[in-house]
């Protein structure tokens, strides 16, 4: 028989008063596997997460991790059976040092010691940070921080990583830079990203999973994908640039 998925969801839906955000969401992602969520602003992508995390509960559905079912679980339990998150919102200790901030992640599901091996290979191996290992995050640029919250998350060494919009605000070298991160995690970790800039997709998608008013509108490669009419006039035909994501 087959392993279950990493990530499974069935029937997920969750509504806020009169607004249905997600609405009966099947999906799944195998060990392994990367996958990229798109759509427009209010599709249900960051709703999508907050309920994989435990943030939000569902109004109704399942989300089961490695076959076993997160409901009444809270975000660190979660969090323990092996699935980081890096969101759009900043959490690094500015006052810090790029290995401090990797080793205190580390730090929460290792040893003192072995945090120390995660911390200098994360810096070194994994995310090419070692110039700036006792640098303060305070004083980096912002494609520099976001490598760093990159390896934060990676410390924990998670067998599945959310990443929320990982390419926000960079352009040439660091995004071409950060879509070979996320390939090379991606060796060692499945991951889910939601990204909005379709020539950063291209570099790393395989598959793309569409949301559209809380739905799954379409899931295939992503040059089926980005040529689909339906996605096209939800989506492509109506960005002029890039936007952010509310949530819903």
């Amino acid at each position: 028989m087959m392993n279950p998925p990493l990530v499974e969801t069935r029937e997920l839906s969750v509504h806020f008063g009169g607004l249905q955000a997600v609405n009966n969401v099947n999906f799944s992602l195998r060990d392994g596997e990367l996958r990229c969520l798109i759509g427009p602003n209010g599709a249900g992508k960051t709703t999508f997460f907050r309920l994989l995390t435990g943030v939000h509960a569902p109004t109704s559905g399942t989300v089961a991790v490695n076959g076993r079912s997160i409901a009444g679980l809270q975000t660190h339990q979660i969090a323990r059976l092996g699935v980081g998150i890096k969101t759009q919102i900043p959490s690094l200790f500015d006052n810090l040092s790029v290995r401090e901030n990797i080793w205190l992640s580390a730090r929460r599901n290792h040893s003192r010691a072995a945090a120390n091996r995660i911390a200098d290979s994360v810096i070194m191996d994994e995310v090419g940070l070692g110039e700036y290992a006792n640098t303060e995050t305070a004083k980096l640029s912002h494609g520099l921080r976001q490598w760093v919250e990159l390896g934060v998350v990676i410390a924990q060494r998670p067998k599945l990583i959310l990443l929320d919009e990982p390419a926000a605000g960079m352009t040439g070298h660091d995004m071409e830079k950060t879509a070979e991160l996320i390939k090379r995690i991606n060796r060692t970790s499945a991951m889910i990203v939601v990204e909005h800039d379709m020539e950063f997709i291209k570099r790393i998608a395989k598959t793309v999973t569409v949301f559209n008013r809380g739905e799954v509108l379409v899931e295939s490669d992503v040059d089926t994908v980005l040529a689909d009419e339906r996605v096209r006039e939800v989506y492509l035909g109506k960005q002029t640039g890039r936007q952010h994501d509310t949530g819903a």
